[in-house]
């Protein structure tokens, strides 16, 4: 259900200025078919409190690891990309709804290649707030 849904007021109110909507695609749809992949679990776990996601194309690079890193899993790859981005959260002002932040994510065989990513906080499909972890060009 999308928020407009959730909520005939604001629906009547946005359809007013608006008119009706040609198409309303929500996070939960992108969510089944892969746009995005949830990993609220290993995100509640680093002290997010809020459902979150990464892009489908940060999730390509978290599972492909190269072959000079062999110890690497995904799980730990991810881990990394949560626990990075919880601590920069924790370093942001309040009110703060996107920012920046850099870690190791080897890409290729080369050695330490620094990855900037984004993290993003704005309105669900019911308009509670949601992460959303990825790319620049993600967004």
């Amino acid at each position: 259900m999308n928020s407009n849904e959730s909520n005939p007021q604001t629906r009547n109110d946005l359809t007013e200025i608006l008119g009706e909507p040609i198409s309303i695609y929500t996070r939960a749809q992108a969510i089944a078919d892969g746009f995005l992949i949830d990993v609220t679990t290993t995100a509640k776990e680093a002290g997010f409190r809020h459902h979150t996601v990464v892009t489908a194309a940060l999730w390509q690079v978290i599972e492909i690891i190269p072959a000079r890193y062999p110890f690497e899993d995904v799980e730990g790859r991810l881990w990394d990309v949560i626990w990075m981005a919880r601590q920069q959260a924790g370093k942001c002002k309040e009110g703060v709804s996107q920012f920046v932040f850099e870690l190791i994510l080897h890409r290729t065989d080369k050695r330490s290649q620094y990855t900037q990513l984004v993290c993003h906080c704005g309105p669900g499909d019911d308009a509670e707030p949601v992460l959303t972890i990825g790319f620049a060009e993600d967004f």
